[in-house]
């Protein structure tokens, strides 16, 4: 329960021992248990999210964008977002890209749209791409959507506190990964 934006308030010593607990598990976790856990709920996707995040196993890339496309359940969309940037390529981005296609087309689906914003976001700070720019030009996807979604309720671009929360995440899992 403490996987996600949570865990960036956890303490020492409590978060030294859950860093190291969760590199090793990530570590001893097998391809079939992180399947099985893709196939569960959302505490156990995203469970297995963060396991392949911190041992990079690239092997789920496509499944993780599978399962942020079909958003079939709640509160797993973070973890899928932190292991795609994680990886961080074109490929990662492109994900991101048809997950945005879908859902900034959906004003009334306040799913996962902002945090997927921030993921595309920070993949092309480090690649140097432009993934997001065709989303966020004058009268694209993203203004429309923020226009138009009535959760966001006119609020200002949320992209810059996403990226943020995505970079520090990424960070957390790059610290589990290299933890003694």
């Amino acid at each position: 329960m403490k996987l996600g934006g949570g865990l960036l308030r956890m303490q020492s010593p409590a978060r030294d021992r859950f860093v190291r607990d969760l590199r090793d598990d990530a570590g001893l976790i097998t391809a079939d248990e992180v399947t099985k856990l893709l196939e569960g709920g959302w505490r156990e996707r995203r469970t297995a999210a963060w396991l392949v995040a911190v041992s990079h196993r690239t092997e789920f890339r496509e499944r993780l964008g599978e399962l942020l496309l079909a958003s079939e359940v709640c509160c797993a969309g973070l973890a899928y977002c932190v292991a795609l940037a994680g990886f961080g390529t074109a490929r990662d981005a492109d994900l991101f890209a048809a997950y945005l296609d879908r859902y900034l087309r959906r004003p009334d689906l306040g799913y996962d749209q902002a945090v997927v914003m921030g993921a595309l976001r920070f993949i092309d700070l480090n690649l140097g791409g432009g993934h997001a720019d065709r989303f966020r030009e004058p009268g694209g996807l993203w203004e429309q959507w923020l226009r138009e979604a009535p959760h966001m309720n006119g609020d200002s671009d949320p992209t810059p506190s996403f990226l943020n929360l995505i970079r520090r995440l990424c960070a957390f899992v790059d610290e589990c990964a290299a933890a003694p």
